[in-house]
């Protein structure tokens, strides 16, 4: 039965219904399209979400999926991620959180802020660090789940920025419900991952150390990176995508292999190979989940036959395609 006493009459609502008891009933809807939420633009519908606006809410839903059986998943931004056609069963929470406090060089972060407005904070403070990932589309969840990296232009331009060099602390949520805080040393991180990828556990929040910086220069090195990466990437808000799709490869490249393939501008329906950077899909107007699909399998089937190598898919493939 639905609040209102009539019958249930799909998953979405079936969901609410379970849920309404534990969760903030406002912020909890059926069947709602989340290719908006995507910097693709691509992708069906939940059968529910949630949009949890702390960490202990954010906490609070997962925990209350996990109790009613209901599959979950956290979904941030929505970078780095290719949504099925068919939507996702069951529940996706938004990380909608936005805590932000600073305390002298350090600021603790929930896990929903957009790394782009902590950047801001930051600089607006004196604060340096961060100002490397500037035009990178992330919530710290995703950036902590990833090791966020960044080759800056100058004057750090002969090695890669990674997130995990200024992570002081992260507070998680165990499989069980309970909750931890680790040292930035044990997060795991590589290129590309952390232990966020195998543990199933949920990053609610993170301290950053920082360092005292002159915010004229801090604004200079932002305004660098920012056109460095304006130059060699499409605009998301002209060109949807979901950042990288392959990961890299040691001393080629992903995208120098496709673009040696001749594959650059390639497109299958809607989906098209970015003419700036051959490691980036771009939806080019109306293209689908099976499309983009259809055009990375491409893409790793050219590369290996025509050049031997093996392109490892870095996006994920979310829900039903």
């Amino acid at each position: 039965m639905t609040p209102e006493g009539g019958p249930v009459d799909d998953a979405g609502e079936a969901i609410v219904v379970a849920l309404a008891a534990s969760l903030d009933h406002a912020r909890l809807r059926a069947n709602v399209p989340l290719a908006p939420l995507t910097t693709f633009r691509i992708g069906g519908p939940a059968d529910a979400l949630y949009d949890a606006t702390s960490g202990d809410d954010l906490a609070n839903a997962v925990t209350a999926a996990r109790r009613a059986g209901i599959p979950w998943m956290v979904l941030g931004l929505g970078a780095n991620v290719l949504v099925g056609d068919r939507g996702v069963r069951g529940l996706v929470i938004r990380n909608a959180t936005g805590g932000m406090v600073f305390d002298d060089t350090s600021v603790t972060v929930d896990s929903g802020v957009i790394v782009r407005d902590l950047i801001r904070a930051s600089i607006a403070r004196d604060l340096s660090g961060l100002e490397h990932f500037v035009g990178i589309p992330s919530t710290v969840g995703g950036a902590l789940w990833q090791n966020l990296h960044f080759l800056s232009p100058a004057p750090e331009r002969d090695r890669t920025m990674f997130i995990a060099d200024v992570v002081e602390s992260v507070d998680l949520l165990l499989p069980n419900g309970t909750r931890t805080r680790v040292r930035g040393r044990e997060m795991g991180f590589g290129y590309d991952t952390s232990r966020l990828h195998d543990s199933g556990e949920i990053a609610l929040s993170a301290t950053f150390c920082l360092e005292r910086g002159e915010r004229m220069h801090l604004d200079r090195i932002a305004q660098e990176n920012l056109s460095w990466r304006g130059a060699r990437h499409p605009w998301l808000e002209i060109h949807p995508s979901a950042g990288s799709i392959f990961k890299k490869i040691e001393g080629v490249g992903a995208g120098r292999l496709i673009d040696q393939c001749g594959l650059k501008g390639h497109r299958i329906g809607g989906a098209q190979v970015s003419h700036l950077h051959a490691n980036i899909i771009v939806n080019g107007g109306g293209a689908t989940a099976a499309e983009v699909r259809a055009l990375i399998e491409h893409l790793q089937a050219t590369v290996l036959a025509k050049l031997g190598h093996h392109l490892e898919q870095e996006i994920a493939f979310v829900g039903e395609f």
